[in-house]
């Protein structure tokens, strides 16, 4: 699996701090603002067309604001410089190789975190997604279009609890739909190397083995993106913050069980892979012992015989053999006994 975009980090390289520049996959088109205001009667959705219409954030609505792209560094500092967003903040941002965090402001909270799906090739595809927790305002921040919240988007759309609930409870829901989205692509996984494990106990053959060091990887990175995670999420429901309420932290507990599942669920896996690789190579061995086992029976059969043709096969001018009639017969019987009769030892042995 080929993420060669991750090494272009070293552009930035001795650029004072706080300064924008996009480290990450280069995006295609130009950045979505999708604003969603509500309150317990009303839910209003909308496509901004800038950041100028973008309304104050106050106790009375919650205000979800959705960034899809941060490849356009002059619309995220135009977005810090509007909501008064550090810039430090702002350069984690645009930097989307971030390892998940949690660092708390004055006055908001901003977390990065991993949000994963898997592709038709079966490789997880690993994206970004900051948030910030503001009085009254949740701001997602993603670097491509598409993400895990639409379950979010219908909750709020039918009125459900989520809408009687302040921002950071908002913030939970996005945080609970991206670890639960982390069980659909474990099980996807794990469906995979089921079916890999029966090939592989069927008909080992290298492109299993190359099946089974790219699971490791995609294993490898679902741990670098869930550990931190878990640090997150423990420090969200035990931090006394002013923008998370006793109430939600209960909630945040859950979705911290969940990251343990996770875990569990991915170090079962890998386990299971390196087992599968164990078995691979002992596969491999025990075939390559059979065919050795095979050549020396052939050669051990082939010893006698070649010993008694080469005997008569001496060019000598007295050998009472050569002139016997029933001599040649009589060789090619001796041959068989001889082959018959080690064929018959290494039975008995249970060589063979």
């Amino acid at each position: 699996m080929s993420r060669k975009w991750q090494a272009k980090r070293s552009r930035k390289a001795g650029a004072p701090p706080g300064t924008l520049m996009h480290i990450g996959r280069p995006g295609s088109s130009d950045s979505h603002l999708r604003l969603v205001s509500y309150d317990a009667d009303q839910l209003q959705e909308s496509h901004l067309q800038g950041l100028q219409q973008l309304p104050d954030a106050n106790r009375e609505r919650v205000l979800w604001l959705n960034v899809d792209g941060v490849h356009q560094p002059e619309l995220i500092g135009t977005l810090g410089r509007q909501l008064n967003l550090h810039p430090l903040v702002l350069e984690d941002i645009v930097n989307t190789d971030q390892r998940p965090k949690l660092e708390d402001y004055d006055g908001y909270l901003f977390l990065v975190l991993r949000m994963l799906q898997l592709d038709s090739h079966q490789q997880i595809q690993s994206e970004q997604l900051s948030l910030i927790l503001a009085p009254g305002m949740v701001l997602s921040l993603q670097e491509q279009p598409g993400d895990v919240f639409d379950g979010v988007r219908e909750r709020l759309r039918n009125g459900r609890r989520i809408r009687f609930m302040h921002a950071d409870y908002l913030a939970y829901a996005l945080l609970d739909a991206v670890v639960d989205h982390y069980f659909v692509v474990l099980e996807q996984l794990g469906e995979q190397i089921e079916q890999l494990e029966d090939e592989l106990i069927e008909r080992p053959s290298p492109e299993v083995l190359k099946r089974i060091h790219h699971y490791k990887r995609e294993m490898l990175l679902l741990r670098k993106s869930v550990w931190p995670l878990r640090e997150v999420l423990s420090r969200l429901s035990r931090d006394e913050s002013p923008l998370v309420s006793n109430e939600t932290r209960l909630f945040l507990r859950d979705v911290y069980d969940h990251s343990i599942h996770v875990l569990d669920t991915i170090d079962t896996l890998r386990e299971l892979l390196v087992g599968m690789l164990d078995l691979y190579l002992s596969s491999s061995s025990n075939r390559m012992n059979e065919v050795m086992k095979v050549l020396t029976i052939i050669a051990t059969l082939f010893m006698p015989l070649t010993f008694i043709a080469g005997v008569y096969g001496m060019n000598f001018e007295h050998m009472p053999e050569l002139g016997w009639r029933w001599g040649y017969p009589a060789v090619m019987l001796l041959m068989l006994g001889v082959s018959s009769g080690l064929l018959l030892a290494f039975r008995r042995r249970r060589w063979i």
